[in-house]
């Protein structure tokens, strides 16, 4: 089984600013979410965790494995998509909705393509689907990061703004996939 997390709140998830490679730590918020989550997924056998190297995933993991022992792997493939230009910035400030569009495919002068974030991700899934089919494996990541995977595991990417649809997940917010499932290719 996957399952996978994002990381406790920070500050810049409550100012609503835009926020991806921005080494943020959490906030106390995201800390208690952080223990919460442990909490809930205590009696869940996990046999793997694979981290986001960035500071809020990694605190949110380390919180979550207090007492556990469970092996750590850091992933440069699960960082969060790079907002390049829009880092900081209020969602109100560009097309947040057109950003998170996989059909749009807008190119930027910084920020990460969604289609190259997508392979991104779909690469490290295909990987882990295949090395990993027969473990338990909780994943430690980011709201985009959680997008990518619900449309790589739902093998469905809908129209319109991702976000918009319902598809990332809330700081702690825990969801399963079975990886039981064909290699997909994006």
């Amino acid at each position: 089984m996957i399952y996978i997390t994002r990381h406790g709140q920070t500050d810049w998830n409550l100012q609503k600013r835009v926020m991806g490679r921005c080494d943020e730590p959490l906030n106390n918020t995201g800390i208690n979410q952080a223990f919460e989550t442990k909490k809930s997924l205590s009696s869940t056998k996990i046999d793997l965790i694979i981290c986001s190297p960035l500071l809020r995933a990694r605190q949110t993991a380390e919180v979550i494995n207090q007492d556990r022992n469970i092996p750590i792997i850091y992933d440069n493939r699960m960082i969060e998509r790079d907002f390049g230009e829009f880092e900081g910035m209020q969602k109100s400030d560009f097309d947040f909705d057109g950003y998170w569009n996989y059909y749009q495919n807008e190119q930027y002068q910084r920020a990460e393509n969604i289609q190259v974030f997508f392979k991104r991700v779909y690469d490290f899934l295909n990987d882990i689907v295949e090395k990993y089919n027969d473990k338990n494996v909780l994943l430690v990541a980011h709201g985009g990061i959680s997008i990518a995977v619900a449309c790589f595991f739902n093998k469905n990417i809908p129209i319109g703004s991702l976000v918009e649809a319902g598809l990332v997940l809330g700081n702690c917010q825990v969801l399963s996939y079975s990886p039981q499932i064909s290699k997909i290719k994006k």
